[in-house]
């Protein structure tokens, strides 16, 4: 192998064959392909040589000795980037990455589409009780057509946790399909930025107050961390539902289920559970008024493509010394630099 080949290395699988096409037509770079149950002795000369590590986002589908962490950090002396497979960094200890002067990036916006259509999809499956009616059709011979009236969402309020690539998506879709009054909490934009998204800045206890619908599309971090919980749902009103499509560990699972039971909303759809995918048995799966999935929003044939393509492109970027296009911590930026010039023998971008 060639001095100057570029090491790229991922555990078990990547988001689309893509990924590897695009990678693969460059002959300066080689990949390796780990497997969680990848021995000491296969993994740590591929650990040694890697300059980029392309990540799993999913916390439960990772062995955890290839999360990023301190301690995998210590086993990558010439590590450049730590790339996350989607939007979610939850697999990624990004201040032991900074620490390090590893770069940390994402790829915010490759399945936007995908999860925004997927919160439409719950919004009109809860409004118009379509799961309920469902489950009923398939266990009795009878129906009373009005015994679950739903609603239209025409004009309805649309309430946004997070108004980042996806939850723009869903004000455009929901101001401009339906007419809705879109709110936003946000605390990292301003009104104005807010209202070039189409949406209007509030608190989150004034976003809980109003919505008929509480989408949360922010990412999972310290500051989102157990977020949505008992008070934050008593906050609701109860013809609300409750919508998530961002990460597990946002919300409170037991407070949800207790506001569901003392019916303080009229119901939820979820995509993203505290332990991926959930036991059949998970108290929340018992009530008719919730949907449920298994963390698939974003797994759509085009968000996969659009997400392997966008990590591709960004990798290639940083071996050639870019400043990549979706950095999650900037401030790695000075000690990155330098790391990369003593590593790769020239300057990346100032």
């Amino acid at each position: 192998m060639a001095p100057n080949t570029n090491r790229v290395f991922y555990v078990n699988a990547v988001s689309h064959p893509v990924f590897l096409e695009i990678l693969g037509a460059r002959a300066d770079v080689h990949l390796d392909r780990l497997r969680n149950d990848s021995p000491e002795a296969e993994s740590a000369p591929v650990l040694e040589q890697a300059h980029v590590y392309q990540i799993g986002a999913t916390r439960d589908e990772l062995a955890l000795a290839f999360h990023g962490t301190a301690a995998l950090l210590a086993k990558t002396p010439r590590l450049l980037a730590v790339s996350s497979n989607g939007a979610g960094y939850d697999t990624v200890d990004v201040a032991a990455c900074t620490a390090a002067g590893v770069a940390v990036v994402n790829q915010s916006g490759g399945n936007k589409e995908g999860v925004a259509e997927h919160v439409l999809g719950l919004m009109l499956a809860l409004s118009k009780r379509i799961g309920e009616t469902d489950r009923f059709m398939r266990a009795h011979p009878d129906i009373p057509r009005t015994a679950y009236m739903g609603h239209d969402i025409l004009g309805r309020t649309v309430g946004i946790v997070g108004l980042g690539n996806v939850g723009s998506r869903v004000a455009e879709l929901c101001r401009g399909l339906f007419r809705m009054r879109v709110l936003a909490y946000d605390p990292y934009l301003t009104a104005e930025q807010i209202a070039a998204r189409g949406a209007e800045k509030v608190s989150l206890d004034e976003l809980l107050a109003e919505s008929h619908y509480v989408s949360v599309n922010c990412p999972r971090s310290k500051e989102t961390l157990n977020m949505i919980g008992a008070r934050e749902y008593a906050l609701m009103r109860p013809e609300a539902y409750f919508i998530t499509t961002a990460r597990g560990g946002i919300h409170d699972e037991a407070a949800l289920a207790e506001a569901l039971t003392a019916k303080r909303i009229a119901g939820a759809g979820l995509d993203v559970w505290a332990k991926e995918p959930p036991e059949p048995d998970h108290p929340l799966l018992r009530f008719d008024n919730v949907l449920a999935s298994p963390h698939t929003a974003g797994v759509t044939h085009e968000s996969r493509r659009e997400m392997g393509r966008y990590a591709a492109e960004q990798i290639i970027g940083i071996l050639d010394g870019k400043r990549p296009p979706r950095l999650i911590n900037p401030e790695v930026w000075p000690a990155y630099r330098e790391r990369f010039a003593r590593i790769r023998g020239f300057a990346a971008e100032g």
